[in-house]
């Protein structure tokens, strides 16, 4: 009931007043718009927010803001660059989420927000940061004299693309242009060439709209209204969120606000705030000034199943984001892993552990073996990844059938005598095993001794004429081992394990194990590698090769060398190739 009156009889009014809030809520609770469960138990607390009797609620903040946005503010980005900044229903409910709900604030006397902080999950290009973007500048003109506005994210570039929606927005607009102007500090009142001396477009008015990124620093001091954090699931804490949110605090009516999509970062500050989030919404939690507005999905299951379910984590489907691209998305999920873990956070807002297996055991299963014979006076690719006294260390050539293509790899490993007895009981008949078939040889005492390394690629040489036509190697403890190969006249490449470097190769090996194009002579150590190996991804789907989350303990360097190996395949595949077809 709302003064006397039931809600659904008139669903979309209160007041007298359209409710673009009300009208959201009824649709999806007809079943009209679909929504997953955790946007609904917001929606509930949203609803019983208008029986509140000491909530007051004004469409005027709201409304002038909807108006702004759709009247002075335009797209800057194909396909709809110059076209009127329209907004979707789900957008103008989400504006009034923000604005409508007022309580009374007795320690300054007068109406404030109820929500003052903000959280804003959905899936990428659902058009979160163009929304934000207006809505910063809608309260740039629209809030009191002298209102700062605050963009920020991970990384500066991220900040900027915020700013730059929002100048973008700003110069669209003949009206708006006119009477700001804007330089590398930020956007500010008053226009240079008609300067006027007072008002709220003048110069008078000291408003802002300035970046930083959580790595610039010298974020204390700020005194701002509006707060915004773009991609929070990058932050690994809050180290650079709370000075923001502390710059708040002088605001008798402040706005912090982080939109984001879910993430690949473990442990980071966007999986405490969802922890948390997650709780207010169960009700075991108290947040009443926290407005939660999450678009996720109710399982990865439905996914894979129902198309239709999508619109629960893309509100934005069929009209922002195609949904024809979101089914090449899954299509191509369906048969690799980095893109399954990319593309359930990213376009599901599904949190996936991205240090859990890279490769399932029918990837690796390959029982085909070869004789090095085969390559005699052959070039290869050579891959080292050297430990002195840790992880096991491992050298690998990689040899290619130009008739088949396929890539033949021959491995060795090498152990310090004393990690022997640290192993686990499970673990040392194996490896005794693996050290009596010659795959793993033994340096005596505490350390690797990294010259067996080097005379395990001079007599490949000496033995089969392979020659390896580059090494690749990792930077670690590598310094004297590099000069001790090139006194042989190998030539030594660093190939640093960091996702820049790593994510093409690992996408090509998992690729060719997939499709048996890589003979590694069905070697248990390789096989033990491979498996523990997971894939660690960042926000630019970039992947490099970590551990297996519960298995620090074993070992992933066969896996590494074939990674690095095909880095160098990659960089040097034209002359490579040139070598081996002479």
């Amino acid at each position: 009931m709302i003064d006397g009156q039931n809600v659904w009889a008139h669903p979309y009014v209160y007041n007298g007043t359209h409710s673009f809030l009300l009208e959201y809520i009824d649709k999806c609770k007809k079943g009209e718009i679909i929504i997953g469960n955790e946007l609904m138990l917001q929606l509930d607390i949203l609803a019983e927010h208008f029986n509140d009797p000491e909530i007051l609620i004004d469409f005027e903040d709201g409304h002038k803001r909807i108006k702004f946005i759709e009247t002075k503010c335009k797209h800057f980005e194909a396909p709809f660059s110059g076209k009127p900044f329209l907004l979707e229903l789900f957008q103008k409910a989400f504006i009034e989420a923000i604005y409508i709900f007022k309580i009374f604030d007795d320690e300054i006397d007068h109406y404030v927000r109820l929500h003052q902080d903000v959280l804003f999950l959905v899936a990428r290009k659902n058009g979160k940061t163009p929304l934000i973007s207006a809505l910063c500048l809608a309260e740039f003109f629209c809030g009191e004299l002298g209102t700062r506005i605050l963009c920020s994210s991970n990384d500066y570039e991220q900040a900027d693309l915020m700013f730059q929606a929002i100048n973008a927005m700003r110069e669209e607009s003949k009206t708006l242009s006119k009477v700001t102007r804007s330089n590398i500090k930020g956007i500010f009142f008053g226009n240079p060439r008609k300067p006027k001396k007072r008002g709220k477009f003048s110069y008078q008015n000291k408003g802002q709209i300035k970046k930083i990124s959580a790595k610039t620093g010298a974020k204390e001091g700020k005194n701002i209204k509006v707060g915004a954090v773009d991609e929070a699931h990058e932050l690994a804490d809050n180290t650079s969120v709370m000075p923001i949110r502390q710059a708040l605090s002088t605001q008798d009516d402040p706005l912090f606000i982080e939109l984001t999509t879910e993430g690949v970062v473990n442990d980071g500050y966007l999986d405490e705030r969802l922890k948390e989030a997650r709780s207010v919404l169960h009700g075991e939690l108290e947040r009443r000034r926290w407005l939660i507005w999450m678009y996720t999905q109710d399982s990865e299951k439905e996914v894979w199943q129902d198309e239709e379910s999508w619109y629960k984590s893309n509100p934005g489907m069929g009209v922002i984001k195609k949904r024809s691209f979101l089914r090449k998305m899954v299509e191509e999920a369906k048969t690799s892993k980095s893109m399954r873990v990319f593309v359930m956070s990213k376009d599901f807002n599904i949190k996936q552990n991205n240090a859990t297996a890279w490769l399932t055991t029918e990837d690796i299963k390959n029982e085909e073996t070869f004789e090095l014979e085969k390559f005699r006076n052959s070039f290869a690719i050579g891959a080292v990844d050297l430990s002195r006294t840790g992880d096991l260390a491992s050298a690998r050539v990689i040899m290619i059938d130009k008739e088949t293509m396929k890539k033949h790899t021959f491995q060795q490993y090498f152990i310090p005598e004393s990690k022997l007895d640290n192993l686990a009981r499970d673990e040392i008949e194996t490896y005794k095993q693996w050290i009596r078939d010659g795959l793993i040889t033994v340096s005596p005492g505490n350390e690797n001794d990294f010259s067996l390394v080097t005379a395990w690629f001079v007599k490949l040489y000496k033995d089969y004429g392979i020659r390896p036509f580059k090494v690749g190697y990792d930077k670690w403890s590598a310094i004297y081992w590099v000069k001790e190969m090139e006194g042989y006249g190998f030539d030594c490449q660093k190939v640093p394990q960091e996702y820049g470097a790593m994510s093409e190769p690992m996408r090509l090996v998992e690729a060719d194990l997939k499709s048996d194009m890589i003979i590694y002579n069905n070697n248990p150590v390789d096989k033990y590698c491979l498996e523990n190996t997971a894939l660690e991804m960042n926000s630019k789907m970039e992947m490099r090769p970590v551990k297996v989350q519960g298995k620090e303990n074993m070992k992933i360097d066969g896996a590494v060398t074939m990674i690095i190996g095909y880095k160098i395949y990659i960089d040097n595949r034209n002359e490579f190739m040139q070598l081996i077809r002479r």
